[in-house]
């Protein structure tokens, strides 16, 4: 049974400026080449860009934990980074944005970068540069995850599934055992790496990966109940788009409808949902009275292009 929906309450400002997030996972640099298209290429039926402005942007965790960092909490950021000019980029713009960065060198790494192409204010092409590790690169940060730890009041891992938290468990543990919130964006099949966890945030398609499909909304809260027993999550939170949002726990479902005014770019949404969370949690509340915040803060940043975050004021101040 879906529970009443439930309204985004204002959080005391300083209660948020206090609170403490570490943020671990795979950090990016998202790249803009914005242009003018006027014409079709003569060697390809393509559209040819005129590049006038490029920008620079953090991804991946990084953005995740400037998602916290603009809503005004403190963050910080764990993570590997190789050792190339994008690193330099990302480390660049996380001092310019507050973010304090905890963050390892890996020579064996390529930086991630995403590259969009952008004309007449739409994406015209997406391109990679990565390279696979070929070992757990956030198993050499244990010491530093540590020695950071009992400075903060949430810890969230962002996995973007690019190797970087392959087993996190032992984090898991140790933050737990501190009495630390536990957050996870997932990633993959196999949600039994992040037991333990007091939150996991997948959308649609990621539990449906994980846990298969479901008919109705008796299957959907069949299947969170088994998953929140087998990785012993306190709760399921699930993004739907849409949808809205419910949240799976040991109450039952809790449902909130999607508040987003004009939907323009879904591009980091689920970071902004997961950032709120913690933030909101590191703050003092509990996953129910931060799951209509979260909820708030989705629909303000669809409405905006590209990996995008929301301020203290644009949140609450709507709430009010």
């Amino acid at each position: 049974m879906i529970a009443p929906t439930m309204n985004a309450v204002a959080v005391d400002r300083a209660r948020v400026e206090a609170a403490r997030v570490l943020v671990v996972g795979d950090a990016m640099l998202d790249r803009y080449w914005f242009g003018a298209v006027d014409r079709i290429s003569p060697e390809a039926p393509v559209p040819v860009v005129l590049v006038q402005r490029e920008e620079e942007r953090l991804g991946g965790a990084a953005n995740v934990a400037l998602n916290v960092r603009r809503l005004g909490a403190q963050a910080s950021l764990l993570t590997v980074l190789g050792d190339d000019e994008p690193a330099r980029a990302v480390t660049r713009l996380l001092k310019h944005e507050g973010v304090r960065g905890v963050i390892g060198r890996d020579p064996a790494l390529r930086t991630t970068i995403k590259l969009r192409v952008v004309g007449r204010s739409q994406q015209l092409l997406r391109v990679d540069f990565e390279n696979r590790p070929d070992h757990e690169l956030l198993a050499q940060m244990l010491d530093e995850f540590r020695r950071v730890l009992p400075a903060h009041d949430a810890v969230l891992f962002s996995d973007y599934g690019k190797g970087g938290l392959a087993h996190i468990g032992r984090m898991i543990e140790l933050a737990r055992a501190a009495g630390k919130p536990v957050l996870v964006d997932p990633k993959g099949r196999d949600f039994t790496r992040y037991a333990g966890a007091s939150v996991i945030t997948p959308n649609r398609g990621e539990l449906a990966q994980a846990a298969g499909p479901w008919s109705d909304e008796d299957a959907l809260t069949a299947i969170s109940a088994r998953l929140r027993r087998e990785c012993r999550l306190d709760a399921l939170l699930l993004t739907r788009s849409e949808e809205g949002m419910t949240l799976f726990d040991s109450q039952g479902a809790l449902s909130v409808p999607a508040q987003a005014r004009q939907v323009f770019d879904v591009t980091g949404a689920g970071d902004t949902v997961i950032a709120t969370m913690a933030a909101m949690m590191a703050a003092g509340l509990g996953a129910r009275e931060a799951m209509p915040i979260a909820n708030r803060a989705a629909g303000i940043v669809v409405s905006r292009f590209g990996t995008a975050s929301v301020s203290y004021d644009e949140l609450f101040g709507a709430a009010a």
